[in-house]
């Protein structure tokens, strides 16, 4: 019992995450194609309702995620962030008014089944939620040049797939980042209160890295169709965060016999991510249009 309130805390935020991501994509595809990735980009933005819609229900999910994250270990929270991925599928298609095609049930199915099963077996755990500063220096410089390498394999692609894949690779990075210093930032005010949450670096530093998750974002949300940024988003922001919690924190999964259902779990969601191509829910636009 003692993970059920955390999960169903992140799993709150998955949606909420979702729900800001289809709101973002909506106004990023009326953005102009010389604003991508510049000052001009966020002025047309701000003036969207949808955009600032977005935003609001995206920080309301950064609140859910941080209580999670209080409350569990990066390796338990950070995972269940995946079904964001179907939630964004149901989400756009209310939306776009349109049925979500079968693939798209059959993808939900196999994300939510295999992250279930991967996580009951994995049993992450352990660890706390401070970490030495040559760990911070490792980290930062290790997840800042892959944002960095990723971004800029963006800019030399056109508009289509693989720059939205590549920009939201980079935000997924970022936003495994910003979950890690969350993490330190929330355990100091848990512990000594207020004032040191405002004292600690982790603090300015987690507000900094999500604001440039966020604007990645935004350009992986007007580079091309959600099928493409949704996937890389939210399965590299669950499997660096992995990566993470076991780096910085020492958080821990089971391992021996227990890899065989976790590499079963880990199967189905990857079988189901493969499935989203078939559920786009912005499949019907006009060649034209796609983006």
């Amino acid at each position: 019992m003692s993970g059920l309130v955390p999960a169903l805390v992140a799993l709150l935020a998955a949606g909420g995450n979702a729900l800001g991501t289809v709101l973002q994509r909506i106004a990023a595809r009326t953005v102009p194609e010389g604003d991508a990735f510049s000052v001009r980009l966020v002025r047309h933005l701000v003036r969207s309702p949808a955009w600032l819609g977005g935003i609001a229900v995206i920080v309301g999910a950064a609140a859910c995620q941080a209580l999670a994250l209080t409350l569990g270990s990066l390796s338990l929270v950070q995972p269940i962030l995946v079904t964001e991925l179907p939630f964004t599928l149901l989400i756009a298609c209310a939306l776009a008014r349109r049925r979500l095609p079968a693939a798209g049930w059959a993808a939900s199915l196999m994300v939510a089944a295999g992250l279930g099963v991967g996580l009951a077996a994995a049993a992450p755990g352990g660890g706390g939620d401070t970490a030495s500063g040559a760990r911070w220096t490792v980290t930062l410089a290790g997840a800042g040049a892959a944002v960095a390498l990723c971004a800029a394999a963006a800019l030399t692609r056109p508009r289509g797939r693989a720059r939205a894949a590549l920009f939201a690779s980079a935000s997924a990075i970022a936003y495994a980042l910003t979950a890690t210093l969350m993490k330190a930032a929330t355990g100091t005010f848990d512990d000594h209160g207020v004032g040191a949450f405002f004292t600690a670096w982790q603090t300015y530093a987690f507000v900094a890295v999500g604001a440039c998750a966020l604007f990645l974002l935004a350009n992986a949300m007007e580079s091309g169709p959600l099928v493409a940024s949704q996937p890389a988003l939210t399965l590299g922001e669950a499997l660096v965060s992995l990566a993470l919690g076991s780096l910085v924190y020492g958080e821990r999964v089971r391992t021996g016999w227990w890899l065989v259902p976790e590499g079963a779990g880990a199967a189905l969601v990857t079988w189901g991510i493969l499935l989203l191509p078939g559920a786009d829910p912005e499949g019907g636009e006009p060649a034209g249009e796609r983006r």
